[in-house]
């Protein structure tokens, strides 16, 4: 009758903890997504994989350098380390932040900036750097900042990048102010407008750091972070407009804390996959009872729309999201 007992207990661990044999099938993503102190995720899709691009959450000093994490369905994340640091980024020397990535044709274009400056003069503000993969290693690939000034009052951090209808754009900005520019196809300068202006700006109202844009339905959907990143009423805010150059009026909050799950649920990227026909949104947030600024961690949860295209609020979970296996489909 012992091999009865032990089936039954084989039978009992399966069905309750997922357990099959001697590995655990997780079922969901759970949060945070992966170990240690990160921040300020771009999340993209190359191929068959996900992959996520912080900030190392630390003081700026030890902030030297990016990882990355891929994952196939969500839910494994392989650590790639060190992707870039300031060794080989010879102008940078501190407070690498809030990565942007970008593949056009077969390279990869890392967007980061570096140094925290406050004033014009200084050395710093935002680079590119490419690899052949998405892993790295990536190399400068100026020499020197793409924006290194403060234009209509816009600190140069904080950069996303995106293309519509064939042309690249670069919106970024800390301080309260956010500009958009369009870029020249190898990223090696910024283009004017037809109207002759580099730097259009399009800072709404409440607009503190963190752009992010998107497209849903013919529409743009401009998110960026309000409040202050140490507290913990951090949050994510939007607007939408028919044009990447606005104008956008503030619509409201749809990230914040829950103070039951975290706080300071702020500075996130916004991800769409065909498989699921669903949007998901990657973000940093800090643990209850938490105080230390720089203690943050990588979440991801689901992004619903209701039926006038309009962001739902967003639930923070501990859950996170389900497990999916990508198609080998192409980027996206």
């Amino acid at each position: 009758m012992r091999w009865i007992y032990t089936l039954l207990i084989a039978v009992v661990l399966i069905t309750t903890t997922g357990y099959s044999g001697h590995s655990q099938q997780k079922i969901t993503s759970g949060n945070p997504v992966f170990p240690g102190w990160y921040a300020d995720p771009e999340v993209a899709r190359f191929g068959d994989s996900i992959w996520i691009y912080p900030t190392f959450s630390a003081k700026y000093e030890r902030q030297v350098f990016l990882d990355a994490f891929s994952s196939p369905d969500l839910v494994q994340w392989r650590k790639h380390e060190k992707i870039i640091d300031t060794a080989s980024v010879r102008w940078a020397k501190r407070a690498m932040w809030a990565p942007a990535i970008v593949k056009k044709e077969s390279r990869y274009y890392l967007f980061f900036s570096a140094n925290d400056i406050q004033q014009d003069g200084e050395i710093g503000g935002i680079g590119v750097a490419v690899a052949d993969h998405p892993g790295g290693l990536f190399r400068d690939l100026l020499g020197k900042p793409l924006i290194d000034r403060f234009h209509n009052g816009a600190q140069p951090i904080d950069q996303f990048v995106f293309e519509d209808n064939g042309q690249w754009y670069m919106i970024y900005g800390g301080w309260r102010y956010c500009n958009i520019v369009r870029l020249k196809d190898d990223f090696s300068a910024v283009l004017p407008f037809p109207d002759g202006r580099v730097y259009h700006e399009i800072t709404p109202a409440g607009y503190v750091e963190g752009p992010f844009m998107f497209k849903r339905a013919g529409k743009y959907y401009f998110m960026w972070s309000e409040g202050g990143w140490t507290g913990p009423d951090y949050s994510v805010a939007y607007a939408m407009s028919e044009n990447p150059l606005g104008p956008f009026q503030r619509i409201g909050k749809i990230l914040q804390q829950d103070p039951k799950i975290a706080t300071g649920a702020g500075h996130h990227s916004v991800l769409y996959l065909k498989e699921t026909n669903k949007h998901y949104i990657v973000y940093h947030r800090r643990p209850l009872g938490e105080t230390d600024g720089n203690a943050r961690q990588t979440c991801i949860d689901e992004l619903r729309f209701d039926d006038e295209g309009r962001i739902l609020p967003v639930k923070i979970t501990n859950e996170g999201v389900t497990r999916l296996r990508l198609r080998a489909a192409g980027d996206q």
